[in-house]
C-alpha cells in the first residue's frame, strides 16, 4: 500500500499543474432521481460504479490521455480511468 501511495504522490507532483481538483472516493449508495422524486436503488452492478473522480486541466484530449495514462489508477490489470470533457455553457 505504501508503494501505491508513493506512486500516486509522485504522479500528483508530476502533474500538479494539470490537477484542478483531487476529488476523492465516492460513498456507496445514493439516490435515483427522476421528475417524480428520489428513491433508493436499484443501482448499477458494482463493476460499473464510479470509484472516485478528479478534475484535471488539459488543452487537448491527447494531453488528458497522457496525464491519465501515467496515473497509478491504471497500472493494476483490469483497471481503467475514464476521461470526460466538462461542457462549458
Amino acid at each position: 500500500m505504501e508503494e501505491l501511495y508513493a506512486a500516486f504522490n509522485a504522479w500528483m507532483d508530476k502533474f500538479r499543474n494539470n490537477i484542478v481538483d483531487i476529488g476523492g472516493a465516492l460513498k456507496g449508495g445514493g439516490k435515483i432521481v427522476t421528475s417524480e422524486g428520489a428513491s433508493d436503488g436499484p443501482f448499477m452492478e458494482v463493476k460499473e460504479v464510479v470509484g472516485g473522480y478528479m478534475i484535471i486541466s488539459a488543452k487537448t484530449m491527447d494531453e488528458a490521455i497522457v496525464v491519465a495514462r501515467e496515473s497509478p489508477g491504471v497500472v493494476t490489470p483490469g483497471s481503467s480511468v475514464e476521461i470526460r470533457e466538462i461542457h462549458k455553457s
